[in-house]
């Protein structure tokens, strides 16, 4: 396997930006996956890497050798597209031996990889029908068997699974993550769906405007996002997002409610450049405690505890997410939380619900970076 090295990388169309300059590293081995809405330059960094694009700067090292204008046919690598591209007059075997056939290697082996590469995907069975009579699952198990089967020094998936209904993605995800892990292979993976990154990646690049926004691990970006554009991209639903005013050691927030700040961000809120900050919690930082008849005249909770109505209620199946308004019709007071199946809140129903502070995070709504506590 390979060591991927993106440095100074950029591609531009005129003088329009499809990728900003970036410096990134992909370790021997690791699962790396490009995340973004469309248009944000993961396909095109994808296929810089494998040459199918020329970039307009910088270098791009596979294995501490230089690449950057080598033919896709000299870096060693197997490309997965979204669209299957199968030869639809070959039969299953004769599709994923046909990269061999052009390599040259010999029809013993050839069989003998073939038959491997179909055994790990368990397509054993298939091997002698053809691509049109087969299910979408297997279709992209065939690809992903055609490029198995060159033993690349590195794969390159553009969203692999997007033309899969959603059974068929949640199989094929784990089969992919099954593959990884059973061969080690370095693995660059582009992908909209923040579901797929999280269940897939041993670390994620969010990409947004042509540049990346964070590079970490599910749970870095999860639980840590670097800016807004994450905290509301990662995650269903997003991180809650609540603009307020820091004052006397708490935050004030719309409708009038108080949140006392915890002890370790009133440092770091301290050096605001002005008294304006963003409170950001993801749903289940937030536990819906108790009913409440009336709201306080203050409309200031305990310590961790604010008041709301609800105003939505989802069932997600294994939980129900509340939709619940801070000030009545005011939408950037709505916030989200997790709360039980089976527990029944009407609509306008008060509810009083608790913050575990060591969930709460603070974004300057300036700059639209996370501000950081130590």
């Amino acid at each position: 396997m390979a060591t991927i090295e993106l440095r100074q990388v950029e591609k531009k169309f005129g003088e329009v930006f499809a990728v900003k300059p970036l410096d990134l590293t992909i370790e021997n081995g690791e699962f790396v996956v490009l995340l973004g809405p469309s248009g944000c330059g993961k396909t095109t960094t994808l296929r810089m890497i494998s040459g199918l694009e020329a970039t307009t700067g910088g270098r791009i090292l596979i294995d501490g050798k230089d690449v950057t204008w080598k033919h896709p046919s000299e870096r060693d690598i197997a490309f997965v597209f979204q669209l299957f591209a199968l030869y639809p007059h070959m039969s299953v075997r004769q599709n994923i031996e046909f990269t061999l056939e052009a390599q040259n290697v010999s029809p013993a082996e050839r069989a003998q990889r073939v038959g491997d590469v179909a055994k790990l995907l368990e397509i054993e069975h298939l091997l002698n029908q053809r691509p049109g009579g087969l299910s979408g699952g297997d279709r992209q198990r065939v690809t992903l068997a055609r490029a198995l089967v060159r033993r690349p020094a590195a794969f390159l998936m553009d969203e692999p699974l997007g033309a899969l209904d959603a059974d068929f993605r949640h199989t094929m995800r784990a089969e992919i993550k099954r593959l990884h892990l059973a061969q080690h292979a370095t693995t660059v993976y582009v992908t909209h769906d923040q579901i797929e990154a999280m269940a897939m990646s041993d670390r994620i690049v969010v990409m947004s405007a042509a540049e990346v926004q964070q590079v970490g691990t599910p749970h870095q970006v999860y639980h840590n996002p670097a800016n807004l554009f994450v905290a509301r991209f990662i995650g269903s639903p997003g991180m809650n997002l609540v603009p307020g005013k820091v004052a006397n050691g708490e935050l004030l927030l719309p409708g009038g409610h108080r949140y006392t700040l915890p002890e370790a961000w009133r440092g770091p809120l301290s050096q605001l450049s002005g008294d304006d900050a963003i409170l950001g919690f993801r749903p289940e930082a937030a536990t819906v405690r108790e009913e409440v008849r009336l709201f306080p005249k203050s409309r200031t909770s305990a310590e961790d505890s604010l008041t709301a109505e609800v105003y939505a209620n989802d069932l997600h199946g294994a939980y129900a997410v509340l939709h619940l308004s801070l000030d009545g019709e005011n939408p950037e007071s709505v916030v989200h939380a997790r709360a039980d199946r089976f527990a029944h809140y009407p609509i306008g129903q008060p509810v009083r619900f608790d913050l575990n502070p060591a969930m709460v995070r603070f974004f300057d709504p300036k700059t639209e970076k996370a501000i950081l506590t130590g």
